[in-house]
């Protein structure tokens, strides 16, 4: 088009100048006609003063977005931005919540490998939509796994599980639909938590406040300030609970303290609303890491449960989970699921196929199930002997202070009670990467990087380089 215009234009120059100079003919008739002074208009045209043409304007130079300001990087990926940009061979990522092998390097879970085979195998396989709930199948036995299999709320059809977009998608339903038909839009975290939490309890339309829950002098639970502050909440509020190895603290309520807590939130009417993230990982055991939510959902009470398998199987990005929520009556029940399905409809539709299949072919088949549960242990195990090792290798060094936390404390995250300011060192001086909270990953951890962490910790507490 541009060509067609300028070719159009060069007939116009042509006509308004040299054809009109050379043709004299042409132009004595036209000059021949003069106006009341005794001028032709072509002969007053070709006199006056060139007409300036106004520019065509280019395009905006600025953007209708120019005025939006740069977001800082998200404090935990953040990390992982920061330890890309490393060139030096002895970097360590101990920010990012993935586990890794003694090699430093991702896991692919054989089970995992075998189930995806035999899906990619089924030529009757289909890639049409999902439901808005999900996976039948997969809903079911994730309800399964963290309530066991003899729940009385399952047997009962008390439970209404709708898959989400692992645990960040599952706590949003959650809070959405709590926003939209709960009486108390108050939720109460724990001090510290994931730091993704009172963003995604606040967007979801509920006002967050929090609770005591980590003590750093004894870098253990403040359970009596966590008594103290749940005790003092508004009758009906919302409690999110750490179902196990609660991040970043690695810290947990003993059995008898979970007792003492649940009595404690019954009494005061208070919804308990778990996050799952880690079942299985943590100690090992899947029973063990889902004591805490049984122990709410056997005194007949409602509760929600957020449930990832991000970490128990490795499957961080098919973004695979489950929302549960548990009611007193199998009427109720069908009752939230039908408002869930209008919660997830304008969010995302419906959830995807290939995780939530992956993760249903495990759980239905026996031999898989047994041996992602081998396999989930060595991980568990991998990251306990970790704990072990760190402490040793301070013990070794004489490092100042009690270390001793680290191997209490459980699950993939360990605070190690480290100031912002020695992270930094760390980073500066050994090229370790961290929250500046002081949470490391235990997971990313091995043997042949132990001894680099231990010597960056004990310069960083002695102020020696």
């Amino acid at each position: 088009m541009l060509a067609q215009m300028n070719s159009k234009f060069a007939a116009l120059t042509v006509i308004s100048g040299s054809s009109i100079d050379k043709s004299s003919s042409f132009k004595n008739e036209i000059l021949n006609v003069p106006d009341r002074q005794g001028k032709s208009p072509v002969e007053k045209t070709l006199a006056s003063p060139p007409v300036e043409t106004p520019p065509i304007s280019p395009p905006m130079a600025d953007s209708v977005f120019h005025h939006v300001a740069r977001a800082p990087e998200d404090p935990i990926l953040g990390v992982t931005v920061a330890y890309n940009k490393d060139t030096s061979p002895v970097k360590l990522n101990l920010g990012v919540g993935a586990y890794r092998t003694e090699e430093g390097k991702p896991l692919v879970l054989s089970v995992v490998r075998q189930a995806e085979q035999s899906l990619v195998n089924d030529a009757s396989r289909v890639k049409e939509y999902l439901p808005i709930i999900g996976l039948a199948e997969f809903n079911k036995l994730s309800a399964k796994l963290i309530f066991g299999a003899d729940s009385p709320a399952i047997q009962e059809n008390r439970v209404t599980t709708v898959q989400c977009l692992s645990g960040t998608g599952s706590l949003r339903v959650g809070g959405e639909f709590l926003a939209r038909h709960y009486h108390e839009r108050t939720i109460y975290i724990p001090q510290p938590t994931w730091g993704n939490h009172p963003k995604v309890f606040t967007l979801a339309g509920l006002s967050v406040k929090y609770y005591r829950y980590y003590d750093p002098a004894t870098r253990g639970l403040d359970f009596q300030g966590l008594l103290e502050d749940l005790g003092s909440a508004p009758s009906g509020a919302v409690v999110l609970l750490h179902a196990c190895a609660h991040n970043p603290t690695g810290v947990d309520p003993i059995v008898d303290q979970w007792e003492q807590i649940r009595q404690l939130m019954r009494s005061k009417k208070l919804l308990p609303f778990f996050d799952s993230a880690y079942q299985g990982f943590a100690s090992g055991s899947l029973d063990a890491d889902a004591q805490s939510v049984r122990m709410f959902v056997a005194d007949g009470g409602e509760c929600l449960v957020a449930q990832s398998y991000a970490k128990n199987m490795g499957l961080y990005g098919e973004r695979v989970g489950a929302l549960s929520i548990v009611c007193k009556t199998s009427d109720v029940a069908g009752r939230v699921e039908s408002q869930l399905k209008l919660v997830i409809r304008p969010m995302y539709s419906n959830p995807p196929l290939h995780g939530a299949s992956i993760v249903a072919t495990i759980l239905r088949d026996k031999d898989m199930y047994n041996e992602w549960t081998i396999e989930l242990k060595a991980m568990a195990d991998r990251i306990i002997s970790m704990r072990h090792e760190l402490f040793e290798a301070l013990k070794a060094r004489g490092t100042p202070g009690d270390w001793s936390h680290i191997i209490k404390q459980i699950g993939m995250f360990t605070f190690t009670g480290l100031n912002s300011e020695q992270v930094a060192f760390m980073t500066r001086e050994y090229h370790i990467y961290m929250t500046s909270d002081g949470r490391i990953s235990m997971a990313g951890l091995s043997s042949r990087t132990v001894p680099h962490l231990a010597d960056a910790i004990h310069a960083a507490v002695t102020g020696s380089s």
